[in-house]
């Protein structure tokens, strides 16, 4: 099993936390959102793990926190982007290569809880090898969604408040479409890597995806018990401990 957590990001609206150390380690009921999220992959599943984590924003601190666990007990590598914030794109298209496998990639954010079950997922993706990636996406109430036709395949995204619409899809009807929330889970087959050849430097996942819906089966995953928390501002830590207090991680 391939993982990627995204960790690189600068949790500007965790501050003043994040003035001294990386959202990853931010920490919930005294335990690092990092190490929450790594205790959920390994009670998902059994199979074999290679975990590869991007860091950024303090990532030495990351680097010795994994240390210090004994990398978990599974095999932990890092995406370097300390010279450069490659967003979700950029990111997965540098940390690709240390895998050394073909497997899927389950991809997630380091500040998002969830009950999804991760094994699940990911070997649902693994064994429906026309679907380019699979992503876990909500009704959640937002202002930029995902659209996806009636088969809930990604057709294209807009904001709601500007009207603004982006697509492969010519003259695409937006009114006919599911609208979605992303929830910052999903998994990609790497069979997509050809895709990317042209894509340099920063960029994100979601602009790929868009670009390449025409093509190959990008599926949304909805689930009517879904429940996804971002960690992402102070407000959100609360919830976060309330959360980790109901469930078994």
């Amino acid at each position: 099993m391939n993982i990627l957590i995204f960790a690189a990001g600068l949790g500007t609206r965790l501050k003043p936390l994040t003035d001294t150390m990386p959202k990853a380690l931010v920490p919930i009921k005294g335990r690092a959102l990092l190490g929450i999220l790594v205790d959920k992959i390994k009670q998902s599943t059994n199979e074999n793990k290679t975990l590869v984590i991007n860091i950024h924003h303090f990532g030495q601190q990351i680097i010795d926190y994994v240390a210090a666990n004994n990398s978990f007990g599974i095999d932990v590598r890092f995406s370097d982007e300390r010279d450069m914030l490659l967003e979700t794109g950029g990111g997965l298209k540098k940390a690709a290569p240390l895998f050394e496998n073909d497997l899927p990639i389950l991809i997630h954010n380091v500040d998002i809880l969830s009950n999804v079950d991760l094994g699940e997922l990911y070997n649902k993706h693994k064994n429906t090898p026309d679907i380019g990636a699979t992503l876990i996406v909500s009704e959640r109430k937002t202002k930029r969604y995902l659209l996806f036709d009636q088969s809930d395949c990604l057709v294209g995204w807009t904001n709601i408040e500007t009207g603004e619409v982006k697509s492969p899809f010519k003259d695409l009807d937006v009114s006919s479409c599911k609208k979605y929330a992303f929830s910052g889970i999903h998994v990609f087959s790497q069979s997509l890597m050809q895709y990317m050849a042209n894509w340099e430097g920063k960029f994100s996942i979601i602009d790929f995806y868009l670009s390449i819906c025409d093509k190959v089966k990008i599926k949304g995953d909805v689930r009517p018990d879904l429940r996804v928390l971002d960690v992402g501002k102070l407000d959100s830590i609360k919830m976060a401990e309330e959360w980790l207090e109901q469930s078994r991680i």
